[in-house]
């Protein structure tokens, strides 16, 4: 008689991260909260800067003040070395990101790597395509199409920081991984859509760099003072090819190698990525923010958000674009790989990151000053359709995710219980023998106490009884 076959496991969606991708996953967020923070910071300053009658003209002036080396083609404004120079870092930590997710994060797995790649490639062209519908039916201009096609996840770490709300872990490493594929997509983007012309020559020459950055990790040679000139090198040359300098940042950082050797207890590029990320988080995104972020705000310039075409489908591609594609997204490749959602949470939660995931600001805004370069006051107002369409958005995640709030407290609670003091979440540790042992011989030693303690309060109350009682013979004798 043949046996009867057993069913295989479902997999859960947004189920419990390994150990050392949670702890990955909690130090990387820890980082971008307080950037994201510094970010929130810098843009309400650039708002301030340039809608104060007094501050406006000095914003523009020290934005458009130009420095650097003419002779090398690097004569550039402050706004535009914000843009161009230290993205370059930003980039350059997203492709360290990427690369540790496909050599030794969830994307390593192609089964766990579907879901988040699906839902970020849906919630760039879903907005893709709410902007370009939304301007062939009102006769705009088709070159901001992939303006709301970006997540910004510092940006929504720090709404989450600000209003007082925390996510379980499966749905934060979610939200980071779709940032992480989103910035690929975003970058590839940049390089096709929007490079004009190029100089063979300079390109060369960093393609040249980047093949010795390349060799110098290889044969494993050390020291910042031979990678650091060498990047600044390979970024001047990749900017006076065309190409956006930032590509040169994402290049050097897919370089690195990011699996542990046995005598490693960091691989290269996460000791890499822990140095530099506070930099990217707290000094390269916050101040190109600052001098991005700085539109002209007033009453008739929000209302004209609305009637633009440009303005109106970025709005709409943020707000409903994000929210849609990435829900559906995640929806449908669950339903078609058989994956069913975890038991702790429901699809309001998966809507709920979703809307959040609107929250388009970093390459939202670099992306819109590219598509409109020749136009300043459509730059202006592209800008201005970002922050609006991101502050929408959100509001409705803080709205949805406030509902749902005291489920995720009661979750992350759950999630970083230690009770046996180990330094590991006793959750991790449910199916250990030695555990369940420890937890024991904590309960015998708190029973011990208690019986203690039980003893003296029973000894107290007999004592007080006989002190009592004397009393009342005493008094009856004396009577």
């Amino acid at each position: 008689m043949t046996a009867p076959r057993t069913p295989a496991p479902v997999r859960k969606v947004f189920g419990r991260l390994s150990l050392p991708e949670r702890t990955f996953i909690a130090d990387a967020l820890r980082t971008e909260t307080v950037g994201g923070v510094l970010l929130l910071l810098a843009a309400i300053a650039a708002l301030i800067w340039a809608n104060v009658p007094a501050l406006a003209d000095s914003y523009e002036t020290v934005g458009h003040f130009h420095l650097g080396p003419a002779a090398l083609g690097l004569d550039l404004s402050v706004e535009h070395w914000a843009a161009d120079g230290l993205l370059a870092i930003f980039f350059f930590v997203a492709g360290i990101e990427l690369k540790r997710e496909l050599v030794a994060g969830d994307l390593k797995d192609p089964k766990a790597a579907v879901l988040p790649v699906v839902a970020a490639l849906c919630g760039m062209a879903v907005p893709a395509l709410v902007y370009t519908l939304t301007n062939v039916t009102g006769g705009g201009a088709m070159d901001g199409w992939a303006v709301p096609t970006a997540t910004d996840i510092a940006f929504a770490l720090a709404v989450l920081a600000v209003i007082g709300t925390s996510l379980p872990s499966a749905l934060r490493a979610f939200l980071l991984t779709l940032a992480v594929v989103d910035d690929l997509f975003a970058i590839i983007i940049i390089a096709i859509f929007f490079t004009d012309r190029i100089s063979f020559a300079a390109l060369g020459g960093a393609v040249v760099g980047l093949g010795v950055f390349w060799l110098l990790l290889r044969k494993g040679v050390r020291g910042w003072y031979v990678y650091v000139p060498l990047a600044l090198v390979i970024w001047g040359l990749m900017y006076n090819s065309g190409v956006h300098a930032t590509i040169a940042g994402v290049a050097m950082g897919l370089m690195l190698r990011c699996t542990r050797h046995e005598d490693e207890q960091h691989s290269p590029g996460e000791h890499i990525e822990h140095l530099v990320r506070p930099l990217s988080a707290g000094l390269a995104v916050p101040v190109f923010a600052l001098f991005s972020a700085g539109v002209v705000i007033s009453g008739g310039a929000l209302g004209a958000v609305f009637t633009q075409p440009e303005t109106l489908g970025v709005v709409l591609g943020l707000v409903v674009g994000k929210t849609i594609g990435i829900f559906g997204g995640t929806w449908l490749t669950a339903r078609f790989t058989r994956a069913s959602l975890s038991d702790d949470l429901e699809w309001a939660d998966v809507f709920a990151v979703a809307t959040l995931a609107g929250i388009g600001f970093t390459v939202s805004l670099l992306i819109g000053e590219l598509a409109f370069a020749g136009d300043a006051t459509l730059t202006d107002e592209i800008k201005a359709a970002v922050l609006l369409g991101s502050l929408i958005a959100a509001i409705l995640a803080t709205v949805l995710l406030k509902i749902r709030n005291a489920k995720y407290r009661r979750m992350v609670e759950a999630e970083e219980r230690d009770e046996d003091a180990d330094g590991i979440p006793d959750i991790y540790e449910q199916d250990e023998p030695e555990y369940h042992l420890r937890m024991a011989a904590i309960h015998e030693r708190k029973a011990v106490e208690h019986r203690r303690i039980a003893e003296e309060k029973i000894a107290a109350r007999h004592a007080l009884a006989e002190v009592t009682g004397r009393a009342g013979e005493e008094d009856h004798r004396r009577a």
